[in-house]
């Protein structure tokens, strides 16, 4: 029991006040069945699940002899598909382009937490991007595996998963945290929309390989699912206003929808034909690993995104005070004793 519900020594009960209402609105949001209860649970089981994913991608990619061999075809390939070499000759600062977007975008996010006075949405955001770039250098440094080479032969570092797709698809699901629970589904879309086409380009130049731009999305979505978990521990979640949402939403959710269903079902159809056995690659294999690591990587990262916007979809994250707080003092005796008062 809380020392502000024992009965006094004097046998008058406490005053109720606004600041000791806090205990009661924490008892609410904890209770089962409680809208934070529900939102906790539910986010948290999405975190185990994409963990649980980014181990079988981390076995099926990096430690199976099948998957690296499946990944070395993905980048030799992009040097025998025409359209590649053409898009990447024509277009030579988009590498540099790629990187400038990073910061603006994250700018962009500090700028909005701070004119709209959402501090606590901005560390939230911040902290799980930072989280998710630490586990990402942990595991490209730590995680056991056998060591990659070059075209030339040369060992270089895993990649897997990727940083800058990480941090890529992190700043998107961040602007769902500081945008206005209506401009969400736009502002993720958008932001989605752009990190699967960086994503893309570093699977393009060699930087990456599909499947470090897989694992790197399911990262992001376990790191930022438990954040929301946490979030909902806390109080900091409630229910959303269903009513008078932009219709502009759909004209990009759409579009991340077909890219999800299309780049899954595209990526899952060439797999079947493009896993190399022992032996030399060949003449074909190469070219369609790549289009098909592309199609897996778009259609990963916006699944990723719509997954999230999907569970959030009822959810505002709200770092204000409690809704059960009373925000004024009750009287001391709200009933005085007066014969002409009555009860109706």
């Amino acid at each position: 029991m809380a020392p502000f519900d024992r009965p006094r020594t004097d046998g008058s009960p406490p005053r109720i006040d606004a600041a000791s209402t806090w205990w009661y609105a924490a008892v609410a949001g904890e209770a089962a069945g409680s809208f934070s209860a529900r939102v906790r649970i539910r986010m948290r089981r999405v975190s185990l699940a994409a963990i649980m994913l980014l181990t079988l991608a981390y076995a099926g990619l990096v430690l199976a002899t099948t998957g690296r061999r499946w990944g070395d075809a993905a980048v030799a390939g992009r040097l025998t598909d025409p359209a590649v070499a053409r898009f990447l000759r024509d277009h030579p600062s988009l590498q540099g382009l790629g990187t400038l977007s990073l910061a603006l975008v994250l700018l962009l996010v500090v700028a909005l937490a701070v004119l709209r006075k959402r501090y606590a949405a901005l560390t939230a955001a911040l902290g799980s991007l930072a989280a998710a770039l630490v586990a990402a250098e942990l595991l490209q440094r730590y995680a056991p595996g056998p060591r990659f080479l070059d075209a030339s032969g040369v060992a270089v570092e895993s990649g897997f998963p990727s940083s800058p797709a990480v941090l890529a698809l992190g700043l998107a699901l961040a602007l769902g945290l500081v945008v206005p629970f209506r401009l969400r589904g736009v502002a993720v879309g958008l932001g989605a929309l752009w990190a699967v086409a960086l994503g893309g380009l570093s699977v393009a130049t060699g930087r990456h390989r599909p499947g470090d731009v897989i694992a790197a999305d399911l990262l992001v979505l376990a790191v930022f699912a438990a954040t929301v978990a946490l979030l909902a521990r806390r109080g900091k979640v409630r229910p959303a206003s269903r009513r008078g949402l932009p219709p502009q939403r759909l004209l990009v959710l759409v579009p991340l929808a077909l890219l999800a269903l299309g780049g899954l079902a595209l990526g899952g159809w060439l797999l079947t034909g493009c896993l190399p056995g022992a032996g030399p690659f060949p003449v074909e294999l190469p070219r369609t690993a790549h289009r098909c690591g592309q199609a897996l990587a778009a259609g990963t990262g916006a699944a990723v995104a719509l997954a999230l916007l999907g569970l959030l979809r009822h959810v505002d994250i709200d770092p204000g005070p409690a809704p059960y707080r009373i925000s004024h003092p009750v009287p001391e005796d709200p009933f005085p004793e007066d014969a002409d008062h009555e009860i109706s």
